[in-house]
């Protein structure tokens, strides 16, 4: 085999292969066997069919295809190593040349993986915000924690915001009640959001038996934008009391005695989930810190992909929540337009990382073994909210795993990077992530040298 490859651009390249007719020989005998298998001849059996007897019953065309759709993937992966080029998508493949008993010449034109020098990753800086737990912060968890234990009390009076009301609810568009628009003896916390715009609004002030009647639009379903009346009757208005926060209610809510206690512990979690939040802000600012540092060219195929992927998982999640686009931009102070070009500065980030993660694991020659596999398959069905057993089966059967290998050798190069960084906080303290274990506290600084010896000691 022959092979050259002609750069067409720093993403896309395009490989010319000639394949001598001896090495088709192999392929051919294989294709005239699987037609053997195929097709019924007078006075042979099944299988045995000579290659003569086929080229008269069938014709030498057939044959020479199989062979050549059998030669072609397998000689355009060798010419890929041959050249070393990662590809990024399938090929678009064209036959140029092909005579019987003579060479077969094809081409091949395929996204690949950008060329680009490494930069230093060793000692790059960073700086995040501080932590801060306000006063604010630490009520508002009690006063979740005290929700959980409250208890609903009917009232003859009626619904203000904070009150649990039992509603009916009927969305008709001009006069005609809306598919899937009708709920009855749905409880509702007033002031919740998040439903249907107007809602809130139109029930404060109303009283057990009451309705009143308000314009909005649909959020989800087939008619999603369009503009309804809705109907909301109150069949029940039930006010929420809460226990005292004191030490009766420590003892009851939690394994301490004291109401100070826990307010201690709250305030302690906090804290532990600010470190995570703090750690994952780190990250993120160690990796833009090093993509400053290098141009890389983004294949514009993969990046309109990920910006469709990610355009379509953002409207989902917004569907889900029962609020529309239009919604999200207003509560977040943007234009479509701004939505929009902030979403493509995040993508381009994020396939440039990729790019640079890969060179870097590839460059460290990372490993990986059955044990971080498992965990990561566990974590990635835990995200998703499958059986553990599920997930891993269906990434074997659709031979995604090499895929979540690719993931678990970019967070190494991502760890190692991060941990060889200074990242420092607004008021010029240096930020722990080396040590810092998932739960959010601190651990002990690891002996390196000591580690190591007892891996080795593992070992042997």
């Amino acid at each position: 085999m022959k092979s050259a490859v002609e750069t067409l651009s720093p993403t896309r390249a395009k490989l010319t292969v000639e394949v001598p007719f001896e090495e088709l020989k192999p392929s051919l005998d294989a294709a005239y066997q699987k037609i053997a298998k195929q097709i019924n001849v007078p006075g042979f059996r099944r299988g045995k069919v000579p290659p003569a007897v086929i080229d008269r019953q069938v014709g030498r065309g057939p044959v020479l295809d199989e062979a050549i759709n059998a030669v072609v993937p397998q000689q355009y992966m060798a010419a890929l190593q041959e050249h070393d080029l990662e590809p990024l998508a399938q090929p678009e493949i064209e036959v140029t040349k092909f005579e019987d008993n003579e060479s077969l010449e094809f081409t091949a034109e395929v996204d690949v993986k950008p060329d680009f020098e490494l930069p230093s990753y060793d000692g790059l800086e960073a700086s995040v915000e501080d932590i801060e737990i306000t006063e604010a912060d630490v009520d508002e968890q009690v006063e979740a924690l005290r929700e959980r234990f409250g208890t609903l009390v009917p009232v003859e009076r009626a619904a203000a915001e904070g009150d649990f009301v039992t509603i009916d609810l009927l969305a008709a568009s001009d006069g005609e009640a809306v598919e899937g628009g009708e709920v009855s003896g749905m409880s509702y916390k007033v002031g919740r959001g998040g439903m249907i715009d107007g809602l809130d609004e139109a029930l404060v002030g109303l009283s057990a038996g009451e309705d009143k009647t308000f314009d909005s639009e649909l959020v989800g379903g087939d008619l999603v934008g369009e503009a309804v009346q809705v109907t909301v009757k109150v069949t029940a208005v039930q006010e929420q009391q809460l226990p005292e926060y004191d030490d009766e209610f420590a003892q009851l809510a939690s394994e301490f005695d004291t109401a100070e206690e826990l307010t201690a512990d709250v305030r302690e979690r906090l804290g532990r989930g600010k470190r995570l939040e703090q750690a994952a802000a780190a990250r993120d600012a160690v990796l833009e810190a090093l993509l400053e540092k290098v141009e890389i060219p983004l294949p514009e195929v993969m990046v309109t992909d990920e910006l469709n992927a990610r355009r379509q998982n953002v409207e989902q999640q917004l569907g889900f929540a029962g609020i529309t686009m239009e919604k999200y931009l207003e509560d977040e102070g943007q234009t479509q337009e701004e939505f929009e070009a902030d979403l493509e500065r995040r993508v381009r980030d994020a396939v440039a990382a990729q790019f640079i993660l890969d060179k870097i694991a590839k460059k460290e020659e990372f490993g990986i073994d059955q044990a971080e596999l498992s965990e990561h398959l566990v974590r990635r069905a835990q995200q998703s909210g499958q059986d553990p057993q599920e997930f891993a089966n269906h990434m074997f059967e659709h031979n995604h795993i090499p895929e979540l290998v690719q993931e678990i050798m970019r967070g190494k190069a991502l760890a190692q990077i991060v941990e060889a960084a200074t990242v420092k906080d607004a008021s010029g303290n240096v930020v722990e992530l080396k040590n810092l274990r998932p739960d959010g506290t601190i651990g002990e600084p690891v002996d390196e040298a000591a580690a190591e010896e007892m891996t080795e000691s593992d070992e042997a």
